[in-house]
């Protein structure tokens, strides 16, 4: 389980170091609110606080988020909405993030699940840049539009506000941190069986 970052700002600001400093391109406008997937009238609501640079963040979104999706989302059960947060090392998972936002709402996703998918990859040989660079272009950016969009202070500033409110109002002291129709249900990895009782739970209530 990772810890959120308690320096979320300073931390953040390394993000804009990715950045290798060719010609910039205009990115769309960056994505705002909740980032959410399923009907937002399903009986079940699933938020997920989770950072981009959390190995067991990782684990979830590659190995038991599909299957739920699947099972819950896409039949329309469950609403999913994932909830920003920092954890170290800070600036790969705020560059993620900045990154998904400006590939816009309908590829945020895409770009949050590639970064996942390329977790092991920035373990083993410490690029980071690489992987980030390969999501944003899943996510529809070119790398000038990936390079543009760290560089602008206003997306890291509206970033840094949003994971500090999320882990203020969520309480939320480790990723990933899931909550059901405002429970907190678990904080940690979480298991296919377990997603299953939480589901069935939040239904009766």
């Amino acid at each position: 389980m990772r810890q959120p970052s308690r320096r979320i700002v300073a931390a953040a600001f390394g993000a804009l170091a990715l950045c290798a400093g060719s010609a910039m391109a205009a990115p769309p406008a960056p994505a705002t609110g909740d980032m959410s997937l399923g009907d937002p009238k399903a009986k079940v609501k699933l938020v997920e606080y989770a950072s981009l640079s959390c190995s067991h963040c990782a684990v979830f979104n590659n190995e038991v988020f599909p299957a739920f999706k699947r099972k819950y989302i896409d039949t329309g059960k469950v609403h999913y909405t994932l909830r920003e947060i920092l954890t170290p090392p800070a600036q790969v998972a705020a560059a993620g993030y900045i990154t998904a936002r400006c590939a816009g709402k309908d590829n945020y996703f895409t770009v949050v699940d590639a970064v996942f998918r390329g977790h092991d990859e920035m373990v083993k040989t410490g690029d980071a840049r690489s992987v980030l660079v390969a999501a944003a272009k899943a996510g529809g950016l070119t790398e000038a539009q990936f390079e543009a969009c760290l560089a602008d202070t206003a997306n890291l500033e509206a970033l840094n506000a949003r994971v500090a409110k999320n882990a203020k109002d969520g309480a939320i002291t480790g990723t990933p941190t899931f909550v059901f129709n405002g429970k907190k249900v678990k904080e940690g990895e979480i298991t296919a069986a377990e997603l299953d009782a939480a589901v069935a739970a939040a239904s009766k209530r």
